[in-house]
């Protein structure tokens, strides 16, 4: 069994002219959404094992604001990967395809490649979440899709079934 959280950067200020993408930084909410998301991962107790995360500054800010929070000798290996920056589902499938001593991978990158890619690996799971996360993966937003499969390489769509999706606004509104 293998487990796969994606986490959709939180949100980040608009670009100034001039100013290159992987420059832009998160919001204030957009802090204190990542933080209430590492709180959550951790209540719930969703370790990763390994963490792949974008090099650009809003997936590394919300990586560090999420790892601030875990407990100490709970937070994985970081793994800072340039492919996922603007990268397709495909491409995102690869590179999970090609993790090695992880049971639980957790995702830090960007959509529309992680929505893309949550959506073309859940096959099940309960389908009020399912329908939101069709719908779209906010920023903040965490897919954990369980997987049976007992190494990474055999990943395929529609293998998965969501065992949760969660955003900042949906813990909120479940007062968890």
């Amino acid at each position: 069994m293998r487990r796969l959280l994606l986490l959709r950067h939180a949100k980040t200020e608009r670009p100034e002219p001039g100013q290159r993408d992987r420059d832009r930084k998160l919001m204030e909410r957009g802090r204190a959404d990542a933080t209430v998301i590492g709180a959550y991962i951790i209540g719930h107790r969703l370790f990763p094992d390994v963490g792949a995360v974008s090099p650009p500054t809003r997936a590394q800010e919300t990586w560090a604001l999420v790892a601030a929070v875990f407990p100490r000798g709970k937070t994985p290996r970081i793994v800072n990967d340039e492919r996922i920056y603007n990268a397709s589902a495909e491409t995102l499938a690869e590179l999970i395809r090609e993790t090695r001593d992880a049971r639980a991978l957790l995702v830090v990158g960007h959509n529309p490649g992680l929505h893309d890619l949550a959506v073309q690996l859940i096959a099940s799971g309960d389908a009020g979440p399912r329908a939101s996360l069709d719908e779209k993966l906010p920023t903040s937003g965490l897919a954990v899709i369980d997987l049976a499969l007992d190494d990474w390489s055999r990943l395929q769509d529609s293998a998965g079934k969501l065992e949760r999706f969660v955003s900042p606004r949906l813990i909120a509104a479940a007062g968890d």
